[in-house]
């Protein structure tokens, strides 16, 4: 296994993945957890795909999570006459519940949530913010808004509204649906899109029942306002910056970028990166050098994980597009203030034993030349609060249950190893060392911490912090 890298990968399976060999490729590259992507392809390409990343984790022997990503509630208008029309700058536009195809002074909006929620003075953005209407009067079952950036609208393009919370449920039927297929093929993670308040992970999470871990994509303005609350209520974070800069200016992206980032890491909370980060390689071999700084800048900041789409899933280069996202953050993770950044962003430790034994490990591993940080977890709890802390040695968590394993593979710097049960607390430094060192990530003469709690098998027990050397 011995990695070389802290910040995950996550990597889109799509049409362009074709065998079990490409994804074996994907991880050798550094690939550590797959998405799914249910806005495209059937249930039975997704089958597929997922038993290929299982036959790889079962030949490399080494946890791989899987993502599905729900695609959420797609706002759109209707139809028009001729197919398209041309909208002119301080034109009148209605939009209204009448099915009845559209033209150049009104068109079908099948949302009477939206209708509802809008009110004069408030922006729509259509066709992913290349047209922008004003609402300036509201009726009954319409709106009557004024063109502010006009242009060609087609049939059935996607409707944002940026300045309301809408009524309405993140989960569609089909949702329900592709959710129900996803638990039962084994996911690991679910990705919830469309995400307004805290009240949706609520209703998610019901449904989910615990079957899988829940990420929360943040790429609503209300979501932003609603941040904390949550990340809170959520597994891991999602800064989804497709829609996310469309419904919010797209030079105040970066800054709620890093406020998320710094949010989910003082509250321990995995933060994933997305969209768009290498998107130029869909069509060629190499990236620009803006999507390079891109990349670097999320490593920079403490994020878990970056999020590869359309690169992997359907473009001409995924595995070298995995090998130049592999190379950008081991360049940052051994530049001279990459450790140094991450301890001024350190967050506030709470007063548990598990965040004292967490904070002294980080301190110790920027003390002395420690190879690996071993942690025993059967939940993943004091793995992720090791995670947390950013420590400078990479964090081997040693866990019985394969699910926490790929449930731990979005997190920074945590490499998983499914070991069997302990029983005896003697057991427990033989049997680090001894994993570390089969793993690759300690030699002999150097040094290695081990961190794991009494009674074994309950969460939140981590109270025992050991110092050795291996021989």
């Amino acid at each position: 296994m011995t990695p070389d890298k802290k910040v995950k990968i996550l990597a889109t399976l799509g049409p362009a993945i074709r065998d079990a060999a490409h994804i074996r490729q994907l991880v050798e590259a550094g690939v550590n957890l797959f998405r799914l992507n249910f806005s495209h392809g059937e249930h039975a390409d997704h089958a597929q795909r997922y038993q290929w990343v299982r036959q790889v984790e079962r030949e490399l022997n080494q946890p791989i999570g899987i993502l599905m990503d729900l695609q959420g509630p797609k706002l759109r208008v209707g139809r028009f006459a001729e197919g398209k029309v041309q909208l002119v700058n301080g034109q009148s536009l209605r939009l209204d519940l009448d099915k009845t195809p559209g033209d150049t002074s009104r068109v079908n909006l099948p949302h009477p949530e939206i209708i509802e929620a809008l009110q004069p003075g408030m922006s729509l953005l259509l066709d992913d913010g290349r047209l922008r209407l004003k609402v300036t009067a509201k009726q009954n079952d319409a709106v009557i808004t004024e063109v502010i950036a006009g242009g060609e609208l087609s049939d059935r393009k996607g409707v944002n509204v940026p300045e309301a919370v809408l009524q309405l449920s993140p989960l569609t039927e089909k949702d329900r649906r592709d959710l129900t297929f996803g638990l039962q093929l084994g996911v690991d993670w679910v990705a919830l899109s469309f995400v307004q308040r805290p009240e949706d992970i609520v209703e998610a999470r019901e449904l989910i029942q615990g079957k899988a871990f829940l990420m929360a994509k943040i790429e609503k303005p209300s979501a932003v306002t609603h941040l904390e609350e949550i990340a809170k209520l959520c597994d891991a974070i999602m800064v989804a910056r497709g829609d996310l800069g469309v419904e919010v200016p797209a030079e105040n992206v970066p800054r709620i970028q890093k406020d998320i980032v710094r949010t989910c890491r003082q509250l321990g909370r995995p933060v994933v990166v997305a969209t768009q980060m290498l998107e130029s390689m869909r069509f060629s071999p190499a990236p620009t050098r803006a999507e390079v700084t891109d990349v670097a800048n999320a490593v920079a900041e403490g994020a878990d994980a970056v999020m590869l789409s359309a690169e992997t899933a359907s473009g001409d280069y995924p595995l070298e597009t995995v090998q130049m996202m592999s190379k950008i953050i081991r360049q940052v993770e051994n530049g001279p203030d990459y450790q140094t950044q991450l301890d001024v962003g350190r967050p506030q430790a709470e007063a548990t034993a598990s965040d004292a034994i967490s904070c002294a490990i980080r301190r110790i591993s920027s003390i002395l030349p420690v190879a690996a940080l071993v942690n025993y977890s059967e939940s993943g709890a004091s793995s992720l609060r090791a995670s947390r802390e950013r420590p400078k040695a990479p964090i081997l968590s040693l866990t019985p249950s394969l699910t926490t394993a790929r449930r731990l593979t979005v997190a920074w710097g945590i490499y998983s190893v499914v070991n069997e049960r302990l029983r005896r607390v003697e057991e427990v430094t033989s049997t680090a060392l001894e994993i570390a060192q089969a793993q690759g990530m300690a030699k002999r003469g150097e040094t290695v911490v081990i961190t794991a709690g009494e009674p074994f098998g309950q969460p939140g027990s981590t109270n025992s912090l050991r110092i050795e050397t291996l021989h």
